[in-house]
């Protein structure tokens, strides 16, 4: 375990090519006195091995840092014994040359006469030969010397079984035959049944040990366990199949970096149909980063504490333990931790006992868990404090966060909502909420917003603790779906979960579409189902898969990189988008029938998306219904992209119409030129919703099925006066585009009264417009002109849909000539709204937060188009206030629009607003006002003060983590600032890649922030020099 020799073996490399000629040489003759005799070959070894051993030194390596538990030597030992340590390094390379090619000659040996050995069925421990064998050989543990110069030697070199018991290294010929370590997925021939997994964490100085024994079912014969495990340091292996059969010998074992696996090599073949126990023992750090079993810290009263906390999903539980990795592989698990009597541990299980000891430590045992896969599993070890409730089932719901937030009462809105979740999904699934408890926990950093672990969900601060006196509807909102999200996944993903992460979509586009479903529960008046899904969901995912980069919602994951990838916005947002469409055809009583019968068969194990088919086809079949739900949602789900559908008045016969289909691209020269993409095979099966109106009626709706690149359809009741509107209410995965002439009606009835067409209509209508013009569908005045009718717009989302189209033109036109001609066009749209509703008088209490949403989210939409496009009085208004509150230290500012005031006064005001509203972010307990803070300084037009913001963004104890994208995003976003994040990004990268690389959600975030509006060919070039 003990690494000393790291630092040296360090500098050593830097000397190596000066004495690479004479290492050569002494390689040369180890590895000729090496043929001579296998068995005084390693007998030699063990006579080395345990040399080094009684060193204490080890085998170093550069992966050592990464993994393995060392002892706090400073900067300035290592200094003064620098050249001990070279001395040191230098001597041992020759040895380690002759080490490889004997664990390569008894890996050998043992393939060809293991029987034969003395020491390969021997007594003792298990998986420990009688000394002296076939490649005994002592020591510490260690990893693949690379320096050692063997460069064939992809893997890291594990410790032996047990003191005495070789290490095993595949030859290269082995590799090329496709062992099964060098495959993306496990090979199946061994299932993890149950795991006991013990922990002892020293938070002083961040590292555990871990000693985990699983009972493992083999399901065919084979010679190797291989299972996940990344960045541990493997001390002990064992195998045993039980008290009378007894040890299954270890020839060794090996890490296999490239796909992150432990390769145990035994002396003989597991027999299928047989049950065997797995014993590993290993030691890691709690690593300072965002994924595995990692670190975080606070201060309260000028101390700053430090809690571990767990991140597995998707494929980081091998960080903290060796396991089989993967969501089909389901077990049990039994945990216990031992820590500090001064912290609390926490897992999925409520603990069952806990044991003091005198030294001041205690050991938390916890019960047994349900079937289930890694991914989800969860620990943390804190000093937080919490508060609790209780469901009507007898659920406890629990919610732990520091101190000082749980005695404020920010968790207690979360705690409430979180007791009325379960309740509705119990009642909604007929499924019963599987666990005795549901821990909350709040944690200042984690790589995203919150994990659904089973019992154990885990939230970053923003997302769960909420402040009523500082809170703004806007940032409720944000917390309620967050929390909705996680509650969901406790059904879908934990309980019953995806076979692979092809299928991520299965989990979270239902946990997507259920934000919706549940905060319509929690607040019935806000329609988020029918109306705000269309803006936050719909439309900005089909902006991202109108283009030609994207993917289809269910998709080939080929190597390890790709597991990453797969959760997307075109997972999250498609996925939940395809699932409203689905509803809405099947209907919702009979699609929420369906979802219950999927949850009943399929509970406590894993599904593919054809088990969700077959299951809504079922109860459609119950209902009378023959729709084969497979045929039509592979269409959506395997193919990328969307349709466009097409509807043009037959010249030629009266009442008829021709409806086409075809693949719906932002950039048609795009499709020209990719012969993907040229792809006339490209059908969809439609639910086309369909109805006839004029200025005072709208015909009942209905349905059309479109499966053909074009159709001829009759409408009755379709004459010259008539317009015709599709997908109704936008339930459909689609968009539409009409002849000229009626769009023209389209907008001639917007203009004349536009409370005939529904809110969602309306929006929808704003939305396709501006996109199909955008794709060249459609002539660029065409949303213009529907937009002329929004200043006797009543209702948010339309003026929401209105925005969320134009912010982006804003942004791409900001540089242009004519800018101001655009500019003053949608000033004088907003201007008679802004007026009429003023600026709000008070703020809200938690009494009026329903009464009020829509009409103060409209509101708040217009007051931020206003200042955004440099309307007078919004920005005198805003530095009014802004003004008043610093002189009189009390801030009067509306909780509904203080980010909007922020921003604004940052802006438009000198540097001592700026270094006030830092103050202020420093000083502030308030998660969601110090968020609003922070990205108010992004807001400046100085580019003195933007670069030191960007420049302070890297300072974990200043800016968190995950806070630190939000700050360059958003001054990529400022016009003052877009080169200036653009550069920061590029000149850092290296930094920001080590520190988010592996959460490649956030980098994927980072990334397409600050390229969002890059559009001149210069910046191109650097994006395409980037990659």
């Amino acid at each position: 375990m003990a690494l000393d020799g790291e630092r040296g073996e360090q500098e050593e490399k830097k000397k190596k090519k000066k004495k690479k000629k004479r290492k050569k040489e002494e390689e040369e003759e180890e590895e000729e006195g090496a043929a001579k005799s296998s068995s005084s070959f390693t007998a030699a070894m063990a006579e080395d091995g345990a040399a080094l051993g009684a060193r204490g030194g080890g085998l170093a390596d550069p992966w050592a840092g990464s993994t393995g538990v060392r002892p706090r030597t400073t900067e300035r030992h290592i200094a003064v014994h620098r050249r001990l340590v070279l001395a040191f390094a230098v001597s041992i390379v020759a040895l380690l040359a002759v080490t490889m090619l004997a664990v390569l000659l008894s890996l050998r040996f043992d393939e060809c006469g293991a029987s034969a050995s003395p020491g390969a069925d021997g007594g003792g421990p298990a998986g420990s030969p009688a000394r002296g064998g076939n490649g005994s050989l002592a020591g510490p543990a260690r990893r693949n010397h690379h320096a050692a110069g063997d460069p064939a030697l992809p893997s890291e070199v594990g410790r032996e079984a047990t003191p005495g018991t070789p290490s095993a290294q595949p030859s290269e010929e082995e590799q090329e035959q496709g062992q099964p370590w060098t495959q993306l997925r496990l090979s199946g021939h061994l299932k993890p049944l149950h795991y006991n997994l013990m922990l002892t964490a020293f938070m002083e100085n961040f590292t555990f040990s871990g000693e985990v024994n699983v009972e493992i079912a083999c399901r065919n014969a084979t010679r190797y366990v291989v299972l996940h495990a990344s960045r541990v340091a493997v001390e002990k292996v064992q195998v045993a199949e039980d008290r009378v059969a007894g040890a299954v010998p270890v020839a060794g074992f090996f890490l296999y970096p490239q796909t992150q696996v432990l390769v145990v090599v035994l002396n003989r073949t597991l027999d299928a149909q047989r049950n065997y126990n797995l014993k590993i023992i290993y030691n890691a750090l709690i690593e300072n980063e965002l994924l595995g079993f990692f670190r975080s810290s606070y201060v309260i009263h000028g101390e700053r504490r430090f809690l571990g906390v767990t991140q597995f999903s998707p494929t980081h539980a091998r960080k903290a333990f060796p396991c089989f990795d993967e969501p089909i592989y389901k077990a049990t698990f039994k945990i216990s931790i031992k820590h500090q009597a001064t912290y609390l541990s926490l897992s999925n299980m409520p603990v069952e006992t806990s044991v003091f000891e005198e030294d001041g430590w205690v050991t938390d045992h916890f019960s047994q868990t349900p079937l289930m896969s890694t991914y989800y599993l969860a620990w943390a070890i804190c000093n937080f404090t919490f508060r609790e409730t209780t469901t009507k089932s007898g659920v406890v719901v629990r919610l732990y966060a520091r101190p000082d937030a749980i005695r404020r009462g920010s968790g207690n809105y979360a705690l409430h909502i979180t007791k009325r979740l379960i309740e509705f999904y119990e009642d909604y699934f007929k499924v019963p909420y599987s666990l005795p408890k549901l821990d909350l926990l709040a944690v200042p950093k984690h790589p995203y917003a919150a994990m659904e672990n089973w019992g154990l969900s885990i939230f970053v601060e923003q997302r769960i603790l909420l402040d009523p006196s500082v809170s703004s509807i806007s940032y409720l909102l944000d917390v309620t779906m967050v929390i909705v999200h996680e509650i969901c996944h406790q059904w879908f993903g934990d309980l019953v979960t995806p076979v692979w992460w092809e299928d991520v979509w299965l989990k979270e586009g239902f946990a997507h579409y259920f934000e919706f479903v549940g905060t319509d529960y929690l607040y019935p008046g806000w329609n988020m189902e029918k109306q705000r899904f269309l803006t936050d969901v719909l439309h900005e995912v089909m902006l991202l898969d109108g283009l030609a980069s994207s993917h289809p919602v269910s998709q080939e994951v080929l190597q390890a990189t790709d597991i990453d990838r797969v959760f997307d916005w075109i997972a999250y947002k498609k996925g939940a988008a395809l699932i409203r469409m689905l509803a809405n055809f099947m209907g919702h009583s009979v699609f929420q029938r369906g979802l219950q019968d999927y949850l009943t068969i399929h509970k406590y194990g894993n599904a593919a998306r054809n088990d969700l088919w077959n299951t809504l086809s079922e109860a459609l079949k119950r209902n009378g219904k023959y729709v084969n739900i497979q045929e039509v949602m592979d269409q959506w789900t395997l193919q990328m992209g969307y349709p466009v559908i097409t509807i043009l008045g037959n010249t030629t016969a009266e009442n008829w119409i021709i409806i086409t289909q075809q693949h719906f691209i932002y950039d048609i020269s795009t499709k020209s030129k990719a012969l993907a993409l040229h792809n006339n095979s490209y059908l969809w099966q439609i639910p086309l919703t369909i109805v006839v109106g004029n200025r005072s009626h709208v015909s009942s709706e209905a349905i059309i099925w479109v499966s053909n690149k074009s159709e001829n359809h009759r409408i009755t009741s379709l004459d010259k006066g008539s317009w015709l509107l599709g997908n109704i209410n936008q339930t459909g995965y689609f968009r539409v585009n009409y002849d000229l002439r009626n769009w023209r009606l389209l907008i001639d009835q917007l203009i004349r009264n536009h409370e005939v067409l529904s809110v969602s209509n309306r929006a929808g209508l704003i939305d396709d417009a501006f996109s199909l013009a955008r794709a060249g569908y459609l002539p660029q005045n065409i949303p213009l002109e529907i937009i002329r009718y929004l200043s006797e717009e009543k209702d948010f989302l339309p003026w929401h849909a209105a925005s969320r189209a134009l912010y982006p033109l804003d942004k791409l036109l900001d540089r242009m000539e004519k800018y101001n001609v655009f500019n003053e066009y949608i000033l004088k749209q907003v201007a008679t709204t802004y007026i009429k509703l003023g600026w709000p008088k008070n703020n809200f209490n938690g009494s009026l937060v329903q009464a009020s949403y829509q009409h103060e989210e409209l509101r708040r939409e217009v007051i931020m188009l206003a200042c955004s496009f440099g309307n007078k009085h919004c920005h005198q208004q805003a530095s009014t206030l802004i003004s008043d509150w610093i002189s009189s230290n009390r801030n009067r500012i509306p909780l509904n629009v203080r980010d909007i005031v922020y921003c604004t006064g940052v802006s438009l005001l000198d540097e001592d607003v700026w270094e006030f509203i830092w103050m202020k972010f420093h000083s502030t307990t308030a998660v969601s006002e110090k968020k609003i803070l922070l990205e108010a300084l992004t807001c400046s037009d100085d580019r003195n003060l933007l670069n030191r913001l960007l420049n302070l963004s890297l300072n974990s104890e200043v800016v968190l983590d995950q806070d630190a994208i939000d700050v360059i995003i958003h001054v990529a976003r400022n016009p003052h600032g877009r080169d200036l994040a653009w550069k920061f990004f590029r000149d850092k990268w290296k930094i920001l890649n080590t520190r988010y690389g592996e959460a490649l959600f956030m980098n994927s975030k980072l990334i397409s922030g600050v390229t969002e509006f890059l559009n001149t060919e210069g910046e191109l070039k650097e994006v395409n020099i980037l990659r």
